[in-house]
């Protein structure tokens, strides 16, 4: 269900710069521009799903954490969110999938009473070869249980190779988010990806529902 209050001609854009406390070992990967804060969000708890396509082209790379933008209730905390990484939107071969805790930073009020702020989690991540591939953030826990929204940028201001990013959950497209992949590349492009597994993240009452896979803010 989309639903819109405000006609986007009335929208002001405001550029937040994706900024995280990123070890030093860390680099980014991929990045998919920065954070927008003022268009729109998509939810990614109570039951919904996101799915956005990321590039490696770093050769042989080992994903260590994430960061993107989030739309939160005002003094909200971001305390986790599950984030999976796939051969497809939501779906396909998995390599990595776990509930990730994480650390909130560079919060700024919109002009729709939401705190956008930059989201980074820490994770343990697979290696990959040079290829496309897919981040799915779902189940995201909001400490006063609030819903949760994931930036949409439409991959606006974005260098990486591959970008902008598809965003969808293999049942439709619709613009991409606010988001980087960090890990630690290798000068070799040797290395195996990871072996796969099955893979069934329709979870939480999306088993069946295409019309739930995406919920947009307005």
């Amino acid at each position: 269900m989309k639903t819109r209050f405000l006609p986007l001609t009335l929208l002001t854009v405001i550029t937040f710069a994706v900024v995280a406390c990123i070890p030093a070992a860390a680099q980014t990967l991929y990045e998919n521009g920065p954070i927008n804060g003022n268009t729109d969000a998509w939810t990614i708890n109570l039951g919904f799903v996101m799915s956005d396509s990321f590039t490696i082209s770093t050769g042989n790379s080992t994903i260590t954490g994430m960061s993107f933008g989030a739309w939160l209730g005002p003094g909200d905390i971001l305390d986790s969110v599950e984030i999976s990484l796939t051969s497809q939107a939501n779906g396909g071969t998995l390599y990595f999938d776990g509930i990730v805790s994480m650390t909130q930073s560079g919060c700024v009020l919109n002009r729709y009473d939401y705190d956008v702020c930059t989201e980074t989690g820490i994770f343990n991540g697979p290696t990959l070869n040079n290829g496309t591939y897919w981040v799915n953030l779902q189940n995201a826990v909001d400490n006063e249980g609030q819903p949760v929204y994931w930036d949409e940028n439409s991959g606006i201001g974005c260098h990486s190779p591959g970008c902008p990013s598809e965003a969808g959950n293999g049942v439709g497209s619709d613009p991409s988010e606010a988001f980087s992949i960090l890990g630690t590349a290798s000068t070799t492009t040797t290395g195996s990806v990871p072996e796969p597994t099955s893979l069934a993240l329709f979870a939480s009452g999306v088993v069946g529902a295409a019309a739930l896979l995406r919920r947009k803010l307005f």
